[in-house]
């Protein structure tokens, strides 16, 4: 189905020549204006995030932005240009989100990623791999088989799609509406149908809900398959996920690392006293325990903090006394042969 394409550029408000580290300290920027849990406006800000999330996908991955580019100045010969050479997306496989077993076609609506990341930058393979998919709420058992009862029939093919979470929803769970349009090219017909669909907690990046019995409708009698949306961390300002721990960084002036202290450091579930040793160095790794996304009932990830030293880029005539009063004072030699 044709889309319109979106300018990623416009989104984040960066130049087409913008850094690697203007585009992330701009959506940092837009990110935490926007963020659901802080914006008066919370609808306004949903939607908005969702576009800053979608950008930064593209643009804050090497790779996709210059893909992106590329497609950008095909879209200037037509509206709906072919991919180049190579490329991951685009024409659909059967039994994907894009396309059923009968050229039919699906749209989402309610999974925060637009029509036009779908198409040339969503996930585009058939059944999920790798983690167990969870269950959703009210469908299934779990089992799966590819012929219909007593061997009659071929099972449909399963559709996938892809839902955007933040590390909001996968820390305390959510629900979400999602609606899926299915349109058979051959007839013309669309068909809608809506489900509410439970995000459990702790549910990681990459792993699948399954709907079962919701994907294309089988042949001679066989079972209908089955729908998975595959889960995609929205980005967050200031945390990286790896598993079930997360990642930050906490920047540090020479003197704190050196003497050390304790330290205010923001965790998803609030702000706490971060204890950091005197002589931290460089890259290295606080662990705080306890503090990363659900792994059970009771348990969770871990939050690790990296360590990063910021050397101040001026100073000042008592500041330059200072330090090379200290440099004279110091026994310490950085670069002392072994």
């Amino acid at each position: 189905m044709a889309v319109d394409f979106r300018d990623y550029y416009q989104v984040l408000g960066v130049s087409k020549s913008a850094s690697a580290d203007e585009i992330k300290k701009a959506f940092r920027k837009l990110a935490r204006k926007y963020h659901p849990d802080v914006a008066k406006d919370k609808k306004t800000a949903e939607s908005k995030f969702k576009d800053i999330n979608e950008a930064y996908e593209v643009l804050g991955d090497p790779k996709n932005r210059v893909k992106y580019d590329q497609l950008g100045a095909q879209w200037k010969n037509g509206p709906q240009p072919q991919p180049p050479p190579g490329w991951p997306g685009g024409r659909p496989r059967p039994g994907s989100r894009g396309a059923g077993d009968d050229g039919s076609e699906f749209r989402f609506e309610g999974t925060g990623l637009s029509d036009f990341f779908e198409q040339f930058f969503g996930g585009r393979s058939g059944r999920p791999r790798g983690a167990s998919p969870f269950e959703a709420q009210g469908f299934g058992d779990g089992s799966e088989e590819p012929w219909g009862d007593h061997g009659a029939g071929l099972r449909g093919h399963d559709v996938q799609g892809e839902i955007l979470v933040t590390l909001d929803d996968v820390l305390s769970g959510a629900m979400r509406d999602i609606v899926m349009q299915r349109t058979n090219p051959r007839t013309g017909q669309t068909e809608t149908q809506r489900y509410q669909v439970r995000i459990p907690a702790g549910i990681q990046d990459g792993q699948s809900i399954r709907l079962r019995g919701q994907g294309d409708g089988g042949a001679g009698g066989g079972t209908a398959g089955d729908l998975y949306l595959r889960i995609r961390h929205a980005q967050h300002p200031d945390f990286r996920t790896r598993g079930a721990d997360l990642l930050t960084t906490l920047i540090l002036a020479p003197w704190e690392a050196v003497l050390g202290g304790t330290m205010r450091q923001h965790t998803l579930d609030g702000t706490i006293s971060l204890k950091v040793p005197a002589g931290t160095q460089q890259g290295q790794q606080l662990r705080v325990r306890g503090k990363g996304l659900p792994t059970g009932a009771a348990t969770r990830g871990d939050l690790y903090v990296g360590i990063q030293i910021q050397v101040p880029t001026t100073a000042s005539a008592e500041e330059k006394r200072l330090w090379k009063e200290l440099a004279t004072a110091s026994p310490f030699k950085p670069r002392r042969s072994a």
